[in-house]
């Protein structure tokens, strides 16, 4: 093991963030006084995430250049029937490139926030949850066994509910937030019994010790039941990824999790929460190689996530809920890749994606602020010579998440789209149709909010809600206005590497050993990682190439679609609405798994609720056995009462009776 990795680096690297946000959250809030000021407050988050972010580039060069590693355990919590309880810390290609998203994206909503947030009452509060959760978010991938994982998977979790209900006087982000809680422990749920299994099984929750097992694992069967191990193992892992990572059906949750400030859609739910489901399948992959039936799983949800989740994108008008739906589609590529055994394609997708849907959540928030705080696109068009930075930038990003060739979502995108194809599992083909079906409409939804928002005419004066105010302090009449300094730097240099990135990238991290000891694949049953292994020329041929691709044709179609039907006749999306109203309808009501989740799940566990209350705990419990054990015991007490008359020759009597009756019982009855 190399030593040029010291664990005091990589203590500071997660401390660093955890202790800027217990200064911000106590001295900065009510709790501690308010002895903070803004400046302040966020002056000490972002010198924790700044140094956390400095701290995890120097490490990945030095896991890249010197192929440097680190795997201890730091500290005992406790050892529980030879099962050890720890917390430590395991670096290698994988993590350090998790190190580096998580801490330059949260580095980067950092500094945007003091624009964004820069009206609100609670931004002390804001920067102290935002540094919590890189703190959490850390501690989750750099971790070496499953019980920090979770510590950090459910972390993560409760600062995501105190975020997305940040605006805690609106009922509908305190409705948000109790959902995505609530959709969080169902997934979850399955994940701890995934550890549960691999803790009884293995003897270990350390990740190289579980590993060494997996030969013996791959053997057994669940006692009682003819079902491999290492299936339900896997399956209930992958239910916790569900959870986190907004798989159908548990994807419910991340939509209205926009009721949250802007920011944290960029953090949470596109760069780093949301990923945390497909960073662990990965992380997991020696278990997952060793089950078809989980990866055919894996693969048939992540289709259904990419491609039904990508058909409510085209009928959203709220422009943080079309990128957020993107971002329900994205993770479904990348499960679909994970299900392909593809797990560096999934990883390498989850970094290219990181930037450029950070870039486009936070274009967004420009652009409201721009428009006074106005989220409609219908109310939007021609802002594209008002807001020149914000323009480039979301376009840009646009262009990465459709898969220009060149740009870095072309390459993680493709890939995927390669690997599905070259898979051998039964699911394979129907998650080929679904991811180049995906790409058609991606392309169609991301250019039609990008011209309904910077082309075309300008609509912002005849919004009906113009005159509101909204509670912002704003004039809704006045035009927009390209956002301050502080707001446009993030994305500028979210730019360079939505662009860049995949290019210098896709070689070393697919086809080279970046991941070498970080991800296990076994090509001679799962091939598709070595058959585009060999159809790789580089990644300048590969984007070549691509022009002349079914997926840039797809995605070229889908722009032109877009672009006809939002810019030269406008009538034609109404018209289809109307030909279509029953389709329409299904796709605003989100497939109407709300209202099924609300009439048939929630009420019918209210039903139940109610009938082991009144039926068990009323009727049953206190009813019969409490209140019917002291009626028992009260009529017998009655009836022993008559008998104790105080009279001498009462008593005298039931001794002679007694007596007689013990004589004729031994006498004459008793043989």
């Amino acid at each position: 093991m190399s030593q040029t990795l010291q664990a005091s680096t990589l203590l500071t690297v997660a401390l660093a963030p955890l202790v800027g946000a217990l200064l911000a959250g106590i001295l900065g809030t009510q709790l501690g006084g308010s002895h903070l000021s803004r400046r302040m407050s966020h002056t000490l988050t972002i010198l924790g995430v700044l140094l956390s972010f400095v701290l995890s580039a120097q490490t990945l060069y030095s896991v890249v250049t010197e192929g440097a590693r680190f795997n201890e355990t730091l500290y005992t919590w406790m050892d529980v029937g030879g099962l050890k309880m720890e917390v430590g810390f395991m670096v290698d290609g994988l993590t350090a490139m998790m190190m580096c998203v998580v801490t330059f994206v949260s580095l980067m909503v950092h500094i945007y926030t003091i624009g964004y947030m820069e009206e609100d009452e609670g931004y002390n509060r804001f920067f102290a949850y935002i540094s919590l959760f890189t703190f959490s978010m850390l501690m989750l991938v750099m971790s070496n066994n499953m019980l920090q994982l979770f510590f950090g998977w459910e972390a993560v979790g409760l600062v995501s509910y105190l975020l997305i209900g940040f605006w805690f006087n609106k009922p509908s982000a305190v409705f948000a937030n109790m959902k995505a809680f609530l959709v969080n422990r169902v997934g979850d749920f399955g994940f701890i019994l995934g550890i549960g299994l691999i803790a009884a099984y293995a003897g270990s929750l350390n990740y190289t010790e579980v590993f060494g097992h997996t030969a013996e694992l791959g053997t057994l069967q669940l006692p009682g039941t003819d079902w491999m191990l290492v299936t339900v193992i896997c399956i209930c892992l992958f239910v916790g990824a569900m959870g986190k990572s907004a798989q159908f059906p548990l994807h419910v949750w991340l939509p209205d999790s926009m009721e949250g400030p802007t920011p944290i859609s960029a953090l949470i739910h596109a760069a780093t929460m949301v990923t945390a489901g497909i960073f662990m399948v990965a992380r997991m992959s020696p278990l997952f190689e060793l089950s078809d039936t989980a990866l055919n799983l894996i693969m048939i949800v992540g289709s259904i996530t990419a491609l039904f989740m990508g058909f409510l994108g085209i009928v959203q008008n709220d422009i943080k809920r079309v990128v957020a739906y993107s971002t329900l589609s994205q993770l479904g590529y990348m499960t679909v890749a994970l299900g392909a055994s593809a797990y560096s394609v999934a990883v390498f997708h989850l970094m290219t994606h990181a930037f450029f849907k950070a870039l486009l959540f936070l274009g967004a928030g420009s652009v409201i602020m721009g428009m006074h705080h106005n989220q409609d696109i219908r109310w939007m068009g021609g802002v594209r010579k008002y807001m020149p930075i914000t323009w480039i930038t979301s376009l840009l990003g646009s262009l990465a998440l459709i898969g220009t060739p060149f740009f870095s979502g072309f390459y993680s995108k493709d890939s995927i789209i390669e690997a599905v194809a070259a898979s051998h599992l039964p699911a394979a083909s129907w998650a080929h149709v679904a991811v180049l079906a995906g790409v058609f409409i991606t392309a169609f939804y991301s250019f039609r909010m990008y011209f309904l928002v910077f082309h075309g005419q300008e609509r912002f004066d005849q919004n009906p809600d113009a005159h509101h105010d909204h509670g912002h302090g704003h004039d809704e009449h006045h035009a927009p206005h390209e956002s301050p300094w502080v707001v446009t730097l993030p994305l500028v240099l979210l730019a360079i590497p939505s662009v860049l990135i995949g290019y210098f990238t896709i070689e070393p991290m697919l086809f080279g050993d970046f991941f070498k000891d970080a991800i296990f694949v076994n090509h001679e049953i799962h091939h598709a990682m070595s058959d585009l292994g060999e159809e790789f020329h580089g990644a300048l041929a590969m984007a070549e190439h691509a022009f002349s691709s079914v997926p840039f044709m797809l995605a070229l179609a889908g722009v032109v679609v877009s672009f006809y039907m939002y810019m030269i006749n406008p009538a034609v999306p109404a018209a289809i609405e109307r030909m279509f109203k029953p389709v329409h309808t299904l796709l605003v009501n989100k497939y109407y798994l709300d209202a099924f989740n609300e009439q048939v799940l929630a009420r019918g566990t209210r039903m139940l609720a109610t009938g082991l209350w009144k039926g068990g705990d009323q009727a049953l419990i206190d009813g019969f056995i409490v209140n019917g054990s002291w009626h028992v015991v009260g009529r017998m007490a009655r009836f022993a009462r008559r008998l104790q008359t105080g009279y001498l020759y009462h008593y005298a009597l039931l001794m002679i009776l007694g007596m007689f009756g013990l004589i004729t019982y031994f006498v004459w009855l008793k043989p």
